[in-house]
């Protein structure tokens, strides 16, 4: 045993005394015997000024010996509009950087690229240099930036300071800071796109008028006022491709890769405020905010807050419209996923919405609240309560992923006027509040005709909010006439005069979506 313990004990001191004099090991240098995990970083697209993500790369010594790599530097030099980070040391040149045998070391690369000419975009290029001539390797740097007229407080001026956008369900105010856009701010073309930090208020009095095809990016925490008496006009228009949205009017955040492509909260929220009315919105998409769109009215009002149509809501953080005793008309309305309702009304109001698709398969977090709540009271303040006038769902789909997608919450003492007629709604009878039993009764035609549950609807792709129906879809043909009528084209431009399926749009081949 004693030999045992012997024998151990030497081998731990080797061990050590080989590790700790690894220190003094001899490095050769490196000659061009480094491999890369790629020979091309696309550091995919940004706009000018604005930083990018960090992206990654991985430099290997396959060989069975220690080696230094004399130099890593950028090709265009301390010019380079590319930053480096080389194993925590941050720069853009360095010098005799160690690589033990079969191991490997991490580069980071960012960049700011600034447009200096009249140029809307540019590919920019540069390289990461290893070694000298002949022995240098290299990877070639490539990005993507856009030109835009960016919007903030500095170059407006105007501040507006505590800006109280909403009271949260905590009872907590939402306060923010923004900017008044000026006169010559008002109109928003497609030349080039907008970038947004802050809050750009639409003054009272004051039109803000945005054109078919314009892209409106925001910043973390920035977003839209619309004040009293104020109004946005959208004028999107049908677009020829599906994929690009030439025609559209695109509202998301100002991160441009790929990572941010379906990432919800990256900036605030569109708030119509109370005494903002006439605005109208015609094929626009609002994605990736903590609230799609708020909208507030108040008990006096006789126009609409809001006449919204051709539009597309989705992978908001909180909701994708919050509505409060507002003053609503929607068609060809897809409201998709969001962290909490898709579709939330508070403080009664009056409310008309007619192949509508609001369906709310969210697939980042725990969801527990209806696609659909309606409300005469605030979650906020359960004491106020105000008339539900009217709310009208025609040749519509509330669905979604949960037992029951529609949550309905009157006052004894208040209106609470409701009807669907010709829709698909997402229930599960066990599942309902047993008080609220009488509102769900969809054979009572005084507020329920026509209603659909439980078939196949054929979405192409919900889980990414792709709500366009197949042909196996069991709503095809379900929609009222006389209502399509009325809404004679859906989201795509198809016509539905002759039969009209149920939601935002009718249903066409689905290998399209493969």
């Amino acid at each position: 045993m004693r030999v045992n313990l012997l024998i151990v004990f030497s081998a731990i001191i080797v061990l050590i005394f080989t590790t700790s004099c690894r220190k003094n090991f001899e490095y050769s240098p490196s000659m061009g015997q480094l491999t890369f995990s790629k020979d091309t970083v696309f550091l995919d697209t940004v706009f000018t000024n604005i930083g990018s993500s960090t992206y990654t790369l991985k430099v290997y010594n396959r060989t069975k010996e220690d080696m230094f790599i004399p130099e890593i530097s950028l090709r265009n030099g301390a010019d380079s509009y590319y930053r480096l980070n080389v194993d925590g040391v941050a720069g853009k040149a360095f010098d005799n950087i160690p690589l033990y045998a079969q191991d490997s070391l991490y580069i980071l690369i960012e960049t700011t690229i600034e447009i200096t000419d009249n140029s809307n975009e540019i590919i920019y290029t540069d390289a990461i240099l290893f070694n000298q001539s002949p022995f240098q390797q290299s990877v070639e740097l490539i990005t993507l930036a856009k030109d835009a007229i960016f919007l903030h407080p500095n170059n407006l001026g105007n501040h507006v300071n505590n800006i109280t956008l909403y009271t949260d369900e905590n009872g907590e105010e939402v306060n923010v800071n923004g900017f008044e856009l000026s006169e010559d701010s008002l109109h928003f073309t497609a030349n080039k796109p907008y970038v947004i930090f802050g809050y750009a208020v639409v003054p009272e009095e004051k039109e803000l008028q945005i054109d078919a095809g314009a892209r409106v990016y925001f910043h973390n925490n920035s977003g839209l006022v619309v004040r009293e008496k104020a109004r946005i006009t959208i004028n999107g228009k049908l677009s020829d491709d599906e994929d690009r949205l030439e025609n559209q009017v695109i509202f998301e955040g100002d991160r441009l890769e790929p990572a941010y492509n379906d990432m919800p909260g990256q900036w605030g929220t569109i708030w119509i405020s109370k005494g903002s009315i006439g605005n109208t919105i015609d094929y626009l998409t609002i994605k990736n905010a903590q609230i799609g769109l708020f909208i507030e009215g108040e008990a006096i009002q006789n126009t609409e807050s809001l006449v919204i149509r051709n539009s597309q809501v989705y992978n908001n953080g909180q909701h994708n419209i919050w509505a409060k005793q507002a003053i609503i008309i929607a068609e060809n309305l897809v409201l998709g996923g969001a962290g909490s309702t898709s579709l939330q009304i508070e403080n009664g109001g009056h409310y008309s919405f007619t192949h509508c698709t609001i369906a709310n398969y969210w697939n980042k977090g725990f969801r527990i609240v209806p696609t659909l709540t309606v409300s005469s009271s605030s979650r906020s303040n359960p004491e106020l309560n105000f008339d539900l006038v009217q709310l009208d769902f025609k040749n519509s789909i509330i669905d979604g992923n949960t037992a029951y997608e529609l949550e309905l919450t009157p006052s004894n003492d208040k209106l609470f006027n409701f009807s669907f007629l010709n829709c698909h709604i997402q229930y599960t009878q066990d599942q309902l509040p047993a008080e609220d039993g009488p509102l769900y009764d969809f054979l009572n035609t005084e507020y329920f005709s026509n209603i659909y549950t439980g078939g196949n609807l054929d979405y192409f792709k919900p889980s990414s909010n792709d709500f366009r129906i197949g042909l196996d879809s069991y709503i095809i043909g379900k929609g009222d006439q006389n209502i399509a009528n009325n809404v004679p084209n859906d989201l795509l431009g198809t016509s539905r005069t002759l039969t009209s399926d149920l939601g935002a749009y009718q249903a066409i081949i689905k290998e399209t979506s493969e």
